[in-house]
């Protein structure tokens, strides 16, 4: 699946493409199963414009995806982690490369896929899991906290509320108003549809925000917030990202909130820490639907309009 330029959805299409050699320090991966992200698709329309970062008329690597799942079918000599036949997934360096029948990667992101997972599960964990596992890491010492997920019912929400919910907190699940039922069964306490009711709105009552699509001002978002809690976006409108960076540690101390950015460096340790949690049963990833390669120019049509209710993964192969 290649992607010559920034564009819709239908910009995609299935194509031939050199086959990758891994380098000494990479392996090279046959690869069965990409979830889609929120970041695949700003990475697809190039927009908001930090979605350029990897070419800025149009992207370098032009094969899009970056959660994948697959077996290791060659390493590179300084490669020690894997070996043939070794089943890994993980979230791809540069966030691209993943909607290929193979890709060559070095491996500091990759981890062991565990025997109970398929790689369908598998995929549809690494970059949402990594999110949530660092929005509510700081939860396990707040039991009774009161926790709202802004865009709960997409792609990335699922573990979101699901990890929330484990460490004991009461949790508020934003999204469309036909999704409130797949919101109740993830485990949200209350459900809230922004068709009908603004969760900034909602003044003093959240120990935490994690906002998956980031529309309000840092001003607005920190009147949701009980004294001492925190606020984090994870995307949204460049402007907003800026001021979230900037004005909203000011906004943040003048208030008594702690208001900015959720920072998710890729880390195989974190991956590995909250699949543990996953096939522990504390929390599952939510698969929307399963496609095949030919159907990514509607599966990002779908994932672009919200109607997802949570991981569309393509099975490849």
């Amino acid at each position: 699946m290649i992607q010559p330029v920034y564009g819709p959805p239908d910009v995609v299409r299935v194509d031939e493409v050199p086959e990758p050699v891994a380098a000494d320090d990479q392996v090279l991966i046959e690869v069965r199963a990409v979830s889609l992200n929120g970041s695949d698709r700003e990475n697809l329309a190039g927009r908001p414009a930090y979605a350029r970062i990897a070419g800025l008329r149009r992207p370098r690597n032009p094969v899009p995806g970056s959660d994948v799942a697959g077996v290791v079918v060659a390493a590179g000599p300084e490669v020690t982690a894997f070996a043939p036949g070794d089943e890994v997934f993980g979230e791809l360096p540069g966030y691209r490369g993943g909607l290929a029948e193979r890709v060559a990667v070095r491996p500091t992101t990759l981890v062991r896929k565990p025997a109970g997972l398929t790689f369908v599960e598998a995929a549809a964990i690494p970059q949402s899991g990594c999110i949530a596992l660092r929005a509510t890491r700081g939860l396990s010492g707040e039991p009774g906290a009161r926790v709202l997920v802004n865009g709960a019912g997409g792609a990335g929400g699922a573990l979101l509320v699901g990890l929330a919910r484990h460490h004991g907190a009461e949790v508020t699940a934003v999204d469309r108003r036909d999704k409130a039922d797949h919101l109740r069964r993830l485990g949200a306490d209350q459900v809230v549809a922004h068709e009908d009711e603004d969760w900034a709105d909602h003044h003093d009552r959240y120990d935490l925000v994690v906002d998956l699509i980031g529309r309000r001002s840092p001003w607005r978002v920190g009147r949701a917030l009980r004294r001492g809690g925190r606020y984090r976006m994870v995307g949204g409108r460049t402007d907003l990202l800026l001021a979230m960076v900037m004005v909203g540690p000011l906004v943040g101390r003048a208030t008594g909130r702690s208001i900015g950015m959720l920072v998710v460096p890729q880390s195989a340790a974190d991956l590995a820490e909250v699949t543990s949690l996953v096939t522990g049963g504390a929390v599952r990833p939510a698969i929307d639907r399963i496609v095949p390669l030919d159907d990514v120019p509607a599966a990002f049509r779908r994932l672009a309009t919200g109607d997802n209710s949570g991981k569309i993964v393509v099975e490849i192969g």
